[in-house]
Parts: C-alpha cells; structure tokens; sequence
C-alpha cells in the first residue's frame, strides 16, 4: 500500500513539473500565496466569530447515564450548556511576500483565540493554526513549508469565513475534524479519555507541492503532501508519514477570489497511521487511517450548489459511553462516560447543499447531509442525518449575519427500535444557530 501511494505521489510529481505557471485564485493558491503583482510585505488581517446556539437541551432517556444531559444536546466544545453564547472564532493574521521585488517567497501566519476545539485542549487560549512560507522558484511547482491546511475535502479546505454554513456537515465533523487520543475508550474506568491536544482543524506540519494551469476556459490544479500527521504545533508520534494527493479541475465563468464563479470537480486522498492504546488490556499498536471523497461545486450570478462524497477506514470518532458528556459518573456510579475510538471500522457519508441570493445582501440556503458510522460493526453502526435551513445577510463586504436551523435525527440501523441505542438516540434535537462575522 505504501508503494502504491509513493508511486501516486512520484507521477503527481513529474506531471506537474512540466505544466505552465497560472496566479488564478483557488483555495491552494488563495491560502499559499500573494496575488500576482503584489508588492505587500506585511498585510494584518482577520476576523471574529461571536455566536448563540441552543438546542431544547433534552437529557438521556436510557442507558447507564439516563436523565443525564445528552451530549449531542450540549454546545460545543465545552459541552456544559444547552444553550451558550460563545466566540467561536476570533482570528488575527499576517501574510505577505519576504522580499516584494521577486516574489519568489510568501509566508502565511494565524493565530487563534476564540473557543474551540483548537484551543480549549491544550492549556492555553492563543494557538497557531498556520504558520508557513511558499517558495515560488519552480514554474509549475511551488513548494510549501509548516503548518498549514492540508488539500482534501472542500468544506475543510476553503477559508472558513467564506463558509456558508455555522455548523460543518455531519461527514466533515466526524470523519475529518480529527481528534487525537491516547486510548480508544473502551474500558471502563473513572478516566475520560480526554483528547491529548487541539482537534486537526484539517491541518498538518510537513512539505507541500502544488500548483495550478490554464487549459482554456479550464483552470486545473493539484497539490501532493508529506506530513506528520499528529496535529497542531507538535511532531509525528509513530514512524509514518500522512500523503495527501489533491486534483481539482474549474470551468472559470467569471470573477475572482473566494466567490469566484464556475463549475469544480474535485478528488482527494489521505493516508497515514495512528498510534492508540486499545482493548482490555490497553496494547499500544499503529493503525491505519485513510480519507478519500470527491465532489463538485458551482457558483453562477445568484446560484451557488456543492456535494460531496467522503468515505473512511480506520480510526472512526465513535462519539461518547451512552452518549453522556466526557466525565459523567453512571448512575451506578461505576465509571464516567469517555470518548471512544473504532480503530478497524469503517465510516461513510455526504452532503449537497444550495444557496439563492433572493436579494443583493440577502442568500438563502439548504443543505441535507447523512453519516453512516461504523459500518462495519452491527452493533455499533449508527446513522446521522441532518436538514439545515440558512440565511445569511451582508450588512456591508466585512460583516454578515448567518441564521441556521438543523432538523438532526440519528438512529442505529441494526437494532430495533425499542433498542437502548435507538431510545437514546430518539432524543436528539433540533439545532439553532446565530453568528455575526467581522472582518478586516
């Protein structure tokens, strides 16, 4: 399988080598280098995410947590409330060319402080999510250096404050947004299993080779990855290397930036291995873990629509014990509920989405997306389904409104209704959301 995936990278590699250079706009280039001309050393930007969201806060109706809250009721990420007002996001960057009169050199720096998955693991409230330089020397082959969004599936690739949405999709959360952990969480004790560090927020550390061409009115783009694999700010864990191989092809209609419009197709993979403690004993072993999807979106005058498939095997999020939060003692008083992780299963799903401007400021949107998880296991496979209606308001170009409102239901397909899972699962809610976005 690994010599495969080099041979993959190495003809990823030598076709690229030989394609023309382009400076159109695509999430690679928008995010890894200056726009053509740019003469900026420093440019400060960011933006911040205040936000509401609340849910009927529903408690467990079965189970060894029963009348406990739920955690799928619970906002996140701290999970100690039903409904919470909370900085989601609150960003401040640096970005720019080295030396301005070559440009053969940009460098990219963020930093986060809201509250998150990124920050509230790891001791303190101010994290690095990005910090990397681009050389741009070889036509066709741009090289990029530390940490950084890695290519994959769109909703974790593209600038988040471009995002449609308040929530990411089922498949994206539990599938991409990785957490890390020491055990798989599947015995029972009075330790949680807390995560080890800050979520992936769908970046890595390691060495990227991208680019994109013109073919037409086609604009093509690749990019191929070698990285740690291990999270944010902190270095690999086992003695393998994660390979990303990204390929994106736009029919360019007009305009530029991250509302460009056209038609994309893309695909994507990722492979690499996990270290985990597991079963009874709690052996310490590596695990394979692979991500692929593919999908497509559109953006034309007042219209804008996406969908995507992602599939995964191994290292699959398998929620919490009796869907209780983290650190909640049973009412037996045995054990506290703990997060868990299925290291051989498998896990599926996707998204389609749509978006009208009814008016110039005004868009309204719609996006149905399904998990299936743990397919592999009867008993543990459960089935995610969501509904989300939007509405998002620019008052000016730096700030917007979103509104959305999530019809969830989840159920465990192999069981019977009257099942602990399925009655449990029965009393997930509904989903509202507010977030005000400013920029600059």
């Amino acid at each position: 399988m690994r010599k495969t995936t080099r041979s993959a990278l190495a003809a990823c590699v030598a076709l690229v080598l030989v394609a023309p250079r382009t400076h159109a706009v695509n999430w690679l280039a928008l995010q890894g280098t200056e726009p053509a001309g740019s003469t900026t050393r420093v440019r400060l930007w960011g933006f911040v995410q205040p936000e509401f969201q609340s849910s009927d806060g529903t408690p467990l109706t079965a189970g060894a947590f029963a009348g406990q809250p739920a955690s799928f009721n619970q906002v996140a990420p701290g999970l100690d409330e039903h409904a919470e007002f909370l900085i989601r996001r609150a960003r401040l960057g640096l970005r720019g060319h080295v030396l301005p009169q070559d440009g053969m050199l940009d460098y990219f720096l963020l930093l986060e402080a809201g509250d998150n998955g990124i920050t509230r693991y790891t001791g303190g409230r101010i994290k690095f999510t990005d910090a990397s330089v681009t050389l741009n020397h070889l036509p066709g082959a741009r090289i990029r250096l530390g940490q950084f969004k890695y290519p994959g599936a769109e909703e974790g690739l593209m600038a988040i404050q471009s995002y449609d949405y308040i929530n990411f999709s089922n498949a994206t959360n539990f599938l991409l947004q990785e957490r890390f952990f020491d055990s798989d969480g599947s015995i029972n004790s009075l330790d949680e299993d807390a995560p080890n560090g800050a979520v992936g927020a769908f970046r890595d550390i390691g060495v990227q080779l991208f680019d994109a061409f013109m073919a037409g009115a086609w604009e093509h783009s690749y990019a191929a990855m070698l990285g740690n694999g291990n999270g944010l700010l902190r270095g690999d864990d086992n003695s393998s290397k994660d390979v990303y191989l990204y390929w994106a092809s736009e029919r360019v209609f007009a305009g530029k930036g991250p509302r460009r419009q056209g038609w994309k197709l893309f695909a994507w993979h990722q492979q690499g291995e996990r270290t985990l403690a597991t079963a009874a004993i709690q052996t310490v072993s590596d695990f394979d873990r692979t991500r692929w999807g593919l999908g497509t979106t559109l953006r034309k005058d007042r219209y804008r629509a996406a969908a995507e498939y992602i599939r995964a095997d191994g290292m699959i999020f398998n929620g919490t014990d009796g869907g209780a939060v983290p650190g909640t003692l049973n009412n037996a008083g045995t054990a506290v509920a703990s997060w868990n992780v299925l290291p051989d299963d498998e896990a599926d799903g996707w998204y389609i989405d749509a978006g009208y401007m009814v008016l110039p400021k005004l868009e309204l949107d719609l996006r149905y997306d399904t998990l299936n998880r743990a397919t592999r296991t009867a008993a543990e496979e459960r089935s995610f389904t969501t509904w989300t209606l939007g509405a998002q308001y620019a008052f000016t170009e730096n700030m917007r409104v979103m509104v959305n409102y999530e019809f969830r239901a989840a159920e465990a397909p192999q069981l019977a209704d009257g099942d602990i899972p399925n009655q449990i699962l029965e009393g997930m809610d509904d989903l509202m959301s507010v977030q005000l976005q400013a920029s600059f």
